[in-house]
């Protein structure tokens, strides 16, 4: 299961601490506002920590600049979270537990913390079981995923697993389907049945799906591109693919 290691961490942006407020407020132990905001989306945060009896304390624009980087738009909060990521033995106990054929995502070697915050965005909103990341040249769970996922690394299963091909051989054993997303596919994503027990396999940001993971697919297809440009950003296809499955799975309801 799960390790019980808490791991502080703070997270930034109106959005992103409004979520994890209505979320997770227990997670929360301190709000942190910018001197002299007073503003509606700012009073909104105020009060949601307020009902949670969470101790709200003011800073100058100076030191949130010196103490957070990125755009936090005056607000912060300082979070405890208990180790969420799932060990492979936890992934697959999950799955025996689902009533419904499985739906997953797999991302190989995604390493930037924008796109895989967005990716779990998306699998939040497709209804994703799980998401499956490698421990090794893969970015994990930090401040910059949480923000960009807008409360949805609170709501996704997600899995991080020592070696990615042994994985996915136990997944096909399992009845589940893996469907790459490959640039160079002849099949288009649009042909391929998605409403069984399925995991799409997703590939790294440049260089796409590495050797053996593409090898252990048992279909490869593309997304039909109209345009000049050949492929799309890491989390745009993870959605365009997810939602593709989402939409046969509502047909078959």
């Amino acid at each position: 299961m799960s390790s019980k290691q808490d791991n502080q961490e703070k997270v930034i942006g109106i959005h992103a601490v409004s979520e994890l407020l209505s979320q997770s407020p227990g997670s929360v132990s301190q709000l942190l506002i910018q001197s002299g905001r007073n503003d509606r989306r700012i009073n909104q945060v105020r009060d949601l920590a307020s009902a949670a009896n969470i101790a709200i304390r003011e800073m100058s624009k100076e030191a949130f600049e010196k103490d957070f980087d990125g755009v936090h738009q005056g607000v912060a909060a300082i979070a405890e979270f208990e180790n969420s990521v799932l060990s492979e033995k936890s992934l697959f106990e999950l799955l025996q537990g689902l009533d419904h054929p499985p739906l997953l995502l797999v991302l190989d070697g995604v390493t930037d913390p924008h796109n895989l915050g967005a990716c779990l965005r998306s699998a939040d909103a497709a209804g994703v079981d799980a998401v499956i990341i490698p421990k090794d040249k893969s970015v994990g769970l930090n401040g910059t995923v949480r923000k960009v996922a807008c409360g949805a690394a609170e709501t996704v299963n997600l899995a991080s697993v020592t070696n990615l091909a042994r994985c996915l051989d136990k997944l096909k054993e399992q009845g589940i389907w893996l469907v790459g997303a490959a640039d160079q596919a002849e099949s288009s994503l649009y042909e391929q049945e998605l409403d069984g027990p399925i995991a799409l396999v997703m590939g790294s940001e440049g260089s796409g799906l590495r050797r053996l993971t593409k090898e252990c697919c048992d279909f490869l297809v593309s997304i039909p591109m109209a345009g000049a440009l050949s492929s799309l950003n890491v989390s745009v296809a993870t959605g365009v693919c997810l939602y593709e499955a989402r939409r046969q799975r509502i047909l078959k309801e």
